[in-house]
């Protein structure tokens, strides 16, 4: 979670919501925004 705030700026009570299915595209999302090319 920790990287999509970073990312995109939100609280990580805003992602509370989300189910896992959802962390784990916004996290692919802030990965491309990121311009990382690997998870290592």
């Amino acid at each position: 979670m920790a990287d999509i705030a970073t990312v995109f700026g939100w609280m990580p009570a805003t992602m509370d919501a989300f189910s896992l299915t959802e962390l784990m595209e916004w996290r692919e999302r802030a990965r491309q925004r990121s311009g990382t090319n690997s998870d290592g």
